[in-house]
C-alpha cells in the first residue's frame, strides 16, 4: 500500500495523565501516535507480576515499534509486537502490555483496527462505534484478569505474543462514509460507556470541535472529582491516564 495523493487530514489530539491506585499522580501510560497515514492510541498495563517494566515502558516501547502502517494492520502490529519482544526478551503471559487503537486512511478508504478497550469510532451519515468487549464482559466474573490474557474466553491484547493481533477486531470505511475518525483510551470511553455524561460519541465530537478535546477530559475528571470513594461508578483508581484523538479528513 502506498500514501499515493493523500493530504494530510486536521488531527485533534489530547492527554493527561491519571493517578496510580495508590491515588497519587504518576506519568501517563497512554500514547499517540501520528504517522503520515495513520494515528495510533494505545494505553499500557503493568505486567502481572511487575518489574522495572510497567504499562507506560510497553505503550511507549511498541509505540516506536510502529512507525510504519502500510501493510495490512494486522501484520503491522503483529510484527511490532514480535520485534519488541525479541528485542527485551518479554514473556507472553508475564508481561506488561497495551491496548491498540489505529486508524489509517488512504485516499479511497479507512481502515481500522481495535485491540482490546481502545475504541475508535467513524462518523459520517451515521456513526459507527468499532469497540472491543471482551475484556469489559470479564470485569466481575473473573478473579483476576490477567489471568485471561491472550487465551480462549479471555480478551486479546498487544503483550509479547504476536498471534494476538490477528484476533483484534477490524473494520473498513469507504472516504465517503467516514469525513471524521475519533479514537480513545478507557479513561475517555468511559464518559460516554459507564458514566453517562455524554449521550453518545456524537456529543463528544460536538464537544471537542466547539471546545477542543480538553473540554471533553476536563468534564470526565469534574465527574470523577465528585466520586472519590468510587461508589457510583466502581473503577480500580480515581482518574485514569486519558488519551482522545480526532482525525478530520
Amino acid at each position: 500500500m502506498t500514501l499515493g495523493s493523500v493530504v494530510m487530514p486536521e488531527i485533534i489530539t489530547a492527554e493527561r495523565a491519571g493517578v496510580g491506585l495508590d491515588g497519587r499522580p504518576r506519568p501517563t501510560e497512554d500514547r499517540i501516535v501520528v504517522l503520515p497515514n495513520a494515528v495510533v492510541v494505545l494505553d499500557g498495563a503493568t505486567s502481572p507480576t511487575p518489574a522495572e517494566r510497567d504499562g507506560g515502558w510497553h505503550s511507549r516501547a511498541l509505540a516506536a515499534e510502529l512507525t510504519s502502517l502500510d501493510g495490512d494492520l494486522a501484520d503491522d502490529l503483529a510484527r511490532a509486537i514480535g520485534r519488541l519482544a525479541d528485542r527485551f526478551g518479554l514473556v507472553p503471559g508475564d508481561s506488561p502490555s497495551s491496548t491498540v487503537a489505529i486508524a489509517r486512511w488512504t485516499d479511497e478508504t479507512v481502515d481500522a483496527l481495535v485491540l482490546a478497550d481502545s475504541p475508535v469510532v467513524a462518523f459520517g451519515a451515521r456513526t459507527d462505534v468499532l469497540a472491543d468487549h471482551r475484556l469489559r464482559d470479564l470485569r466481575g466474573k473473573v478473579s483476576r484478569i490477567t489471568d485471561w490474557r491472550n487465551r480462549e474466553g479471555g480478551f486479546w491484547v498487544a503483550e509479547a505474543d504476536p498471534a494476538a493481533a490477528y484476533r483484534a477486531v477490524r473494520r473498513t470505511w469507504r472516504r465517503d462514509e467516514a469525513h471524521t475518525v475519533l479514537l480513545a483510551t478507557d479513561g475517555v470511553s468511559c464518559g460516554v460507556d459507564d458514566y453517562g455524561l455524554f449521550a453518545d460519541w456524537r456529543e463528544v465530537l460536538d464537544i471537542t470541535l466547539a471546545k477542543g478535546p480538553e473540554a471533553v477530559l476536563d468534564e470526565i475528571r469534574a465527574a470523577e472529582a465528585g466520586d472519590p470513594e468510587r461508589t457510583r461508578w466502581r473503577r480500580s483508581k480515581v482518574h485514569d491516564d486519558q488519551a482522545l484523538a480526532v482525525v478530520r479528513f
